[in-house]
């Protein structure tokens, strides 16, 4: 088959986070498996647009803003809308990573007048909004969603959600979850050397990096070889992260380090003694199952996704949030080593059993295989 995927924005910094990573691995799975594929997003980076994307075949665009202060809904290039129409004639399949935005808006309507097989994923952005704003983009972007053959949905959150966005006339959705590739066999433990303990996430209010610097001057209190790095794009909490983490004394303890391409947060991810995700409201995040995949132990929050099923594995340490419970969950895991080694099997046998991108492939295989038009 000759599938196009849609993803609002790709850039070095990791800015649109877990989308990009979810479309980079289905295409390299479905790749794998003789089908042909294309990646459409804008580009925001150092360089010109790349034509491959984590080794996908790419059409990109530099990104340009066309709505100012929307954040991603006003993002888009003159031409993308040309390039969607000519590789969506072309296409068995499109499959939209779709958020309120102009991209995904721009998709959707391709989609619909080219009568493509269409497939939307929504990764829990698409949420009930009550804003004069949101809905305007609504009164068109709604019907565009409802044409999709199959809504695909992370939680039963999400079900809900897109139901009542789109009410009666909603679309079939269809549980599948995030995947990524199982790694051959658990990492080794960290080399010998100061632990550090990892915030890989945007800097935003929701990822909460504040609760992580809390958690660390706990734990440098009688953990004092412990090193704390966060990394990710800042989106409001920098500033006052770095001012917490000085008032806290961590100077040479907490260290910043910027935002990360996503090979680059791989490598972060693996070198780590313990990740840690303290956000709220997380639906589905990668991140997590990138950490599970190398055989990092994952410290999150009972707001995430799947920490239900995390926990019932003992594949993650699921924590209320609170800074002092993620101190102790991270304490538990670098302080106790036989602890620490059933976590990360108990990551690998997540990984294999709910979480590969070979079971997510299969899935969208069956689902693509109706590939028609809608009238």
């Amino acid at each position: 088959m000759r599938i196009v995927h849609v993803v609002t924005l790709v850039s070095d910094d990791g800015a649109y986070g877990g989308p990009v990573s979810v479309a980079t691995g289905q295409l390299t799975e479905l790749a794998a498996r003789g089908h042909q594929v294309r990646l459409v997003a804008l580009w925001r980076g150092r360089g010109p647009a790349p034509d491959r994307v984590a080794g996908v075949p790419a059409r990109t665009r530099p990104a340009r803003t066309l709505v100012p202060g929307q954040g991603f809904l006003g993002l888009l290039h003159p031409r993308l809308p040309l390039d969607l129409w000519r590789l969506a004639g072309r296409a068995d399949v499109l499959h939209v990573h779709a958020g309120r935005d102009l991209v995904s808006l721009t998709a959707l309507a391709v989609a619909a007048l080219r009568r493509r097989h269409l497939v939307v994923q929504t990764h829990g952005m698409v949420q009930p909004r009550r804003a004069p704003l949101a809905r305007v983009f609504d009164a068109v972007y709604r019907p565009l969603l409802r044409r999709a053959s199959t809504l695909l949905a992370l939680t039963d959150r999400e079900r809900a959600d897109l139901a009542e966005v789109l009410g009666p006339r909603c679309p079939a959705v269809c549980d599948v979850p995030n995947g990524v590739r199982p790694a051959p066999e658990p990492a080794s433990p960290p080399e010998p050397g100061p632990p550090t303990v990892l915030f890989l996430a945007r800097l935003h209010p929701r990822k909460r990096p504040d609760a992580f610097v809390e958690a660390a001057a706990l734990l440098h209190a009688d953990l004092p070889d412990l090193r704390f790095l966060l990394h990710g794009p800042d989106e409001g909490c920098l500033g006052r992260t770095r001012e917490l983490a000085r008032r806290l004394g961590l100077e040479g303890v907490v260290a910043f380090g910027g935002a990360l391409d996503h090979a680059g947060a791989l490598r972060a991810l693996a070198a780590a003694a313990v990740y840690v995700l303290p956000s709220v409201d997380e639906p589905f995040p990668m991140s997590v199952l990138e950490a599970l995949a190398t055989g990092t132990p994952v410290v999150c929050t009972d707001r995430c996704g799947i920490a239900a099923d995390l926990a019932g594995r003992g594949a993650a340490v699921v924590t209320d949030g609170t800074p002092r419970a993620l101190a102790d969950a991270v304490r538990a895991l670098v302080s106790d080593p036989r602890h620490r080694a059933e976590v990360v099997a108990a990551g690998h046998r997540a990984v294999r059993e709910v979480f590969s991108v070979t079971a997510v492939a299969d899935r969208l295989e069956e689902l693509y295989g109706g590939a028609g038009t809608r009238g």
